[in-house]
Order: structure tokens, then sequence, then C-alpha cells
């Protein structure tokens, strides 16, 4: 498990530390203080060696360039919009030097990743033009001069990915994801990245898909049954069958007691989200999970069995979980999980951002369930 992380020129964040990380990590804060930005400065320390993470992290902020004449060319050609990378630095401002930094301890080992901006070498047998869709002599200059510099190193030092970025610090990612692939020697954990919109039909299949027919599984049924007693067993729709469950919140049924079988969508929203978690955890076994805004579509009387499960379910598939929120009812019934549970084991931590501190404010076990108890808001 990840114990510290620090971050340096990252988005929002100069400098910024978070400490006493626990097994199950809560991030509280005011609106557009950075909860979200750390957890995608942590999903991008883990990812090692692949750049997926970043692309749909900056994809889904539609950080890409609309306007300009390389991306309006991609297009054309029916490849996505260069990535503004700009976006990723303090300030959203780079030069040439700019650089940002995401390190962590985890055990004894330091793990970290530097992304710099740096003039680009060019050999006299290097081709000047690493982008295909341009004839060498139609390269901006800038695209020969800067690269996107990014180096992970965990527990040895890696040789740094340089990927060319265009005249107004586009990053034609798509062209190399494909590239930069995990080591094989040393490969990334399992990391599932959660938002309140990202949890859709396909994906849901996608992932009980990497389960079926696994212990695994019978954990999803199991968190299920916790949430509504009467759910026995759940199964995916095949879509040549049922394409209109894809459309909106559908794709499963469930069997009830009674032998009962009615579609996941007549089971409320609660269901939904909590298949979706279960499914996002087990798929991340012995590696990471973030959660962003994890009350989404919950009401409060379920968020206890909630935690419960997640709890449980980390602590038994070894998985260390980040999530945020802004809801009372959310860190509250956490609380009661921390005073029911061992959970001194592994540690249940709540991290309160506040703007201008370069520290979080951790709140422990014992500290969150006095604060629960007290009626002290950790908000």
């Amino acid at each position: 498990m990840l114990k510290t992380i620090k971050i340096e020129n990252f988005r929002s964040f100069q400098s910024f530390e978070l400490q006493q990380l626990g097994r199950v990590n809560l991030l509280v804060g005011k609106n557009n203080i950075g909860k979200t930005s750390i957890l995608e400065a942590i999903q991008l320390l883990c990812s090692r060696n692949n750049l997926e993470p970043l692309r749909q992290t900056m994809t889904n902020r539609s950080e890409y360039f609309f306007d300009d004449e390389r991306s309006e060319r991609r297009l054309r050609l029916g490849q996505s919009q260069d990535l503004d990378v700009r976006h990723l630095f303090y300030d959203h401002e780079i030069e040439l030097g700019s650089k940002f930094s995401i390190t962590g301890t985890n055990g004894n080992i330091q793990e970290g990743v530097i992304v710099s901006i740096e003039e680009r070498k060019i050999s006299s047998k290097e081709p000047l033009n690493s982008s295909p869709e341009f004839p060498d002599d139609e390269v901006p200059d800038a695209l020969k001069e800067l690269d996107f510099s990014i180096k992970w190193n965990y527990g040895r030092e890696e040789k740094p990915w340089r990927l060319p970025l265009s005249a107004n610090g586009g990053l034609p990612i798509e062209d190399y994801t494909r590239q930069l692939r995990r080591d094989t020697k040393n490969s990334a954990p399992k990391i599932q990245f959660i938002t309140s919109s990202s949890l859709g039909t396909e994906k849901m299949i996608e992932l009980f898909d990497q389960i079926v027919l696994t212990p695994e599984e019978k954990l999803v049924e199991q968190a299920l049954h916790r949430i509504d007693s009467k759910i026995q067993r759940i199964a995916p729709v095949s879509s040549r069958k049922s394409r209109y469950s894809l459309d909106s919140r559908g794709g499963f049924f469930v069997l009830l007691s009674g032998n009962q079988r009615v579609p996941i969508g007549s089971m409320g929203d609660g269901i939904w989200r909590i298949l979706g978690l279960v499914l996002a955890i087990v798929c991340a076994k012995d590696g990471y999970l973030f959660v962003d805004e994890i009350d989404t579509g919950l009401h409060f009387t379920a968020m206890s069995d909630m935690w419960k499960m997640i709890w449980e379910t980390a602590k038994r598939l070894n998985v260390q979980v980040f999530a945020t929120t802004h809801n009372s009812d959310c860190w509250t019934s956490l609380a009661s999980i921390a005073e029911q549970q061992d959970a001194t084991e592994d540690g249940i931590r709540i991290h309160r951002i506040e703007k201008g501190k370069d520290t979080s404010v951790v709140f422990t076990e014992p500290q969150i369930v006095i604060a629960a108890e007290r009626e002290i808001e950790v908000r």
C-alpha cells in the first residue's frame, strides 16, 4: 500500500502531500479544491509505462484542441485531437523546463513519476518527423524542438519516454499509447477509476466478463445480497438479444428469491451503483480503486452497507481505495465502519483538503468516530 504521496506542480497544486494513508482513504473538502486532481495524480503514479489512464483523464476533462489546424487535420483523418498538456501543469502554462512530479512511498520502496518539457535532441540518423500524417517538410519547427518527457521510477531508474509536442503544446497521445506498455518484468498494479458518469452498461459488462466463473463473481452476488436480501444471482444480457438495454441502465438480470427473474433496471439506482462499485473493486485485486463522488446515487441508508462492502473486499483482495465525497452522510457512515470493524489493522482515513495548505488534515479511526459522535464537521 501507498503510505505517503507528494504532488508538485500538478494541476492546481504547487506542492501538496498526503500522509498516513490507509487501506481506505476518503478525501473531503470544498468544491474546486482539487480532490479529483489528487485521484488523477495517484492514478498516474501507479500506471507505470502506460499512457492510457492519462489519455482517459484528459479526454474526460475535454483537455484537447478544437480550433488549431493540426487538430482539424487529424479529425479529417479520423484521428483524435491533440491533448493540451498545459492543463497538467500548475497555472496551466508550460515552457522549456516546466516539470511536475508525483512521488510516494510504498512499503520501503520509493515510487515516482516525473513529467517535464525538454528540448528535443535530434541526431543525424533520427528522422525529423515522428508524426506520420505530416511530410518532413511540413513539420512545425516547435515539433522538432520540444518533447513531453515522462519517466516512472518504481524501485529502479527507468529511461524516460520522450514524446514530440506540436507547436501549440499539443500531444497526439494515441500515436504513443501502443508504444508505452507496462513493463512485463515489473508490471503495473490493476487500477480502476470510477466517476459519477463512467459506469455505463458496456463498461459494467466488460468488468463482469473479467470475473465470470471466478471466486470474485461470488463476492459480487454477496455484496448485492447485502443491499437487497432478495437478490440471489446476477447475469449479463447478450447485447444481440437485448440491444435496448445498452442504451441506459440495464444489461443485467437479477434472480430474486422465489426464482423471479427481473431486469436490474427495475431495482433502482442504488443497486446499479453498488453493482458498479463492487465490480470495480474486485477487478482491482492487488491494486487500486479510485472513486470520484462515491456517494452518487446512494441513499444515506445504503451507505453503511456500501462502506462495509468496500472495507471487507479491500482487505480480502488487497485493494487500496481512494474516494471523494461532499456528503455528510457518506463520512459519518464510514465512521460507523471504523467503530465496528477492526479497522486499525490497515487503516481507515479521512483527509480534508484545504485551500492554501500543503498537507491534508488527517483523521484516523478514533478521531473519525469521535467527530461523528460529537457532530464535528470534518469536511
